[in-house]
């Protein structure tokens, strides 16, 4: 790499863990940024699942005041998560991803539509209150393991994924909310920086500039969503994953 190119990765491993603190999607901006200095798509992919971990870590630091009294919830989703992560992982290293690459960007786009209809939806499924635990509890751990598949087979927008189906069943805050999807973030990194550490081919170079970066965005932009409006966070979050959806859905069929 040049220096263009570790400039280039410095700046987007910032604005990234900031987004994936706030609403998730960071990896539209280093995945494409990892193209730009030159790798092949499948190892710019491996390589941004690795690069953007830490930032997860820091996000998780910056938004520890939220995750008060969630300590149970945590530790009942965390095997699903590992489980859905490695499967995710799996199936992106065996299969071809054509398919998926189309059905991607409807998902991305059904959940930032589901975040902003939020309150009617709930009229339709029931608010969360209405919900007994045992049908809270397995309707969580669906979600969770559905997620961490995707996340661990390409993860962009899997913040905004989670953001919009938790708010669904759980009657939390948005804030709180936000807090529990950064750990969940952080556990399916984990999990892909283990087997593409051993499986794929990871550019540990461009691992080494955009890791430290991703850190700094990731803690920063933690603090931030925790001072926004849940009004304003929302909007942000629906924001975010419109503009992710229609970039994926512009590069799954142009």
């Amino acid at each position: 790499m040049d220096l263009s190119h570790v400039l280039l990765l410095v700046v987007a491993g910032v604005a990234a863990g900031g987004v994936n603190a706030i609403a998730g999607g960071g990896s539209l901006i280093t995945f494409p940024s990892l193209i730009a200095t030159g790798l092949p798509s499948v190892d710019a992919n491996v390589t941004n699942s690795v690069s953007v971990f830490p930032g997860y870590v820091s996000s998780v630091a910056g938004s520890r005041a939220d995750l008060a009294g969630q300590g149970g919830r945590v530790r009942a989703v965390l095997p699903v998560a590992v489980l859905g992560s490695v499967a995710g992982c799996a199936l992106l290293l065996a299969t071809p991803g054509r398919v998926f690459e189309v059905i991607v960007p409807f998902l991305v786009l059904g959940a930032a539509a589901t975040l902003a209809f939020q309150e009617r939806l709930r009229g339709l499924v029931g608010h969360p209150r209405a919900m007994s635990p045992r049908r809270a509890a397995v309707t969580l751990q669906v979600v969770v393991l559905i997620g961490a598949v995707y996340g661990g087979y390409f993860g962009a927008a899997l913040g905004v994924m989670y953001v919009a189906a938790l708010a669904l069943i759980l009657d939390e805050p948005l804030k709180r909310i936000n807090a529990l999807k950064n750990v969940l973030s952080a556990t399916v990194g984990l999990m892909t920086v283990l087997v593409f550490a051993f499986f794929a081919n990871v550019h540990w170079a461009a691992v080494g500039v955009l890791a430290p970066a991703t850190v700094v965005g990731g803690y920063a932009g933690a603090r931030l969503a925790r001072r926004l409006p849940a009004r304003v966070l929302r909007y942000v979050i629906v924001s975010f994953g419109t503009a992710i959806g229609l970039v994926l859905l512009y590069r799954a069929f142009v």
